[in-house]
């Protein structure tokens, strides 16, 4: 039998578009998808990282077709089909893809100018479920535009109840799963599950650039609690020096404070990133053996005169914490290093020199839910 997608079935999401073969979850609403500048952020809110279908079942079938936008690069190898977890009460059963859909051809890592191929639909496909009625989530692809097209089963289906507190994070590549191997296999998600919180994230794979219509659409999402992860795509991509970089924060904590006065805000620095510790941007990506690497070019001795680096970012943050916390006593600070720092470098070093694998981010999830929703974190219960 076929169920009826709708927001009552899908989590994670701001926004739900009809499109010609059927639902495409955005992580950003209409208004704020209005105001984005490039193809970066507008590729990176679609991929739907962190949202999942969610419902309770008997069924032992359960097929969701899809129509994946995958993303390539010109030159590099092909990247993996994106993955679809089956979560049931709890416990992560089963893994799939589905292989075929649009293929974005990205020809200038740059612009990010891309060129596009149309593509079938496929279908995600998980049998021989236990019998009896279960919590069921779908986790869609963390890093694949994903339009769903219908949802079979052969067993009624229901909506199944919120968590009691709902966790909305931003961030950037990191947050959003870059490196991850399957969408419950991001930090973010991790966290999520140590926690007992429903998440919605608002990583932006290169967009975590303190843009204003992203903190309108933090303000106007309800959530139960907050939390910011700002500063590394501030200087890879080199857009703001330090005269800007505060004023722009205190703006962005102001915006949402507007919508959430005294809801738990997390505010967090950059993880240990060696390249751009103390050395500025742009990053630029420069092809190596293993396919991709990626170095900060900027100048060291231009730090004084305003130039970003990641130390600079974590003192910046730092004071803008301070300044800010006879106000607003719910206001926090964490350190990115104590997530990731030098130790778990030289024991997990970053593969490209910017984006962790899939190991550091199970640390990095672990380390969050026991700084964050652990005894005496800013998000304890």
């Amino acid at each position: 039998m076929s169920t009826t997608i709708d927001d009552g079935l899908l989590r994670g999401h701001l926004d739900l578009e009809a499109t010609a073969r059927g639902l495409l979850p955005h992580r950003l609403p209409a208004a704020a998808r209005r105001r984005i500048p490039d193809a970066r952020l507008a590729s990176a809110e679609a991929q739907p990282s962190g949202v999942r279908l969610v419902f309770r079942t008997a069924a032992t079938v359960i097929e969701l077709e899809t129509l994946p936008t995958k993303r390539a690069y010109a030159g590099l190898p092909p990247l993996p089909d994106g993955v679809y977890d089956l979560v049931v009460d709890g416990r992560l059963v089963a893994r799939t893809t589905v292989p075929g859909g649009n293929v974005e051809t990205v020809v200038d890592m740059v612009t990010q100018e891309a060129e596009r191929t149309e593509g079938p639909s496929g279908i995600a496909r998980f049998a021989d479920l236990p019998a009896g009625e279960k919590h069921v989530e779908i986790w869609l692809p963390h890093n694949e535009i994903t339009e769903l097209v219908a949802l079979r089963v052969d067993a009624p289906v229901v909506p199944a109840g919120r968590r009691e507190r709902v966790w909305l994070h931003h961030g950037s590549s990191i947050s959003h799963g870059s490196g991850a191997t399957h969408p419950t296999g991001t930090w973010p998600a991790i966290a999520a599950a140590s926690g007992g919180v429903d998440l919605v994230n608002l990583g932006f794979g290169g967009s975590a650039l303190l843009d204003p219509f992203v903190a309108r659409a933090i303000r106007d999402t309800p959530a139960d609690l907050i939390s910011l992860k700002s500063g590394i795509n501030l200087t890879n991509m080199d857009v703001m020096r330090l005269r800007a970089f505060v004023p722009a924060v205190h703006g962005f904590l102001d915006t949402v404070r507007d919508g959430h006065p005294t809801t738990p805000l997390l505010l967090v620095s950059p993880i240990l990133c060696p390249i751009q510790e103390d050395t500025p941007g742009p990053v630029m990506p420069v092809p190596s053996a293993t396919g991709l690497r990626f170095e900060a070019t900027g100048d060291p001795a231009e730090v004084p005169a305003g130039r970003l680096t990641l130390s600079v970012i974590r003192d910046a943050l730092e004071r803008i914490v301070a300044d800010r916390s006879g106000q607003d006593p719910h206001l926090h600070l964490l350190d990115g290093r104590a997530l990731y720092g030098a130790d778990d470098y030289a024991r997990l070093p970053l593969p490209d020199e910017l984006h962790p694998d899939a190991a550091t981010h199970a640390l990095i999830g672990a380390r969050f839910g026991e700084l964050a929703f652990g005894a005496g974190g800013a998000f304890a219960s």
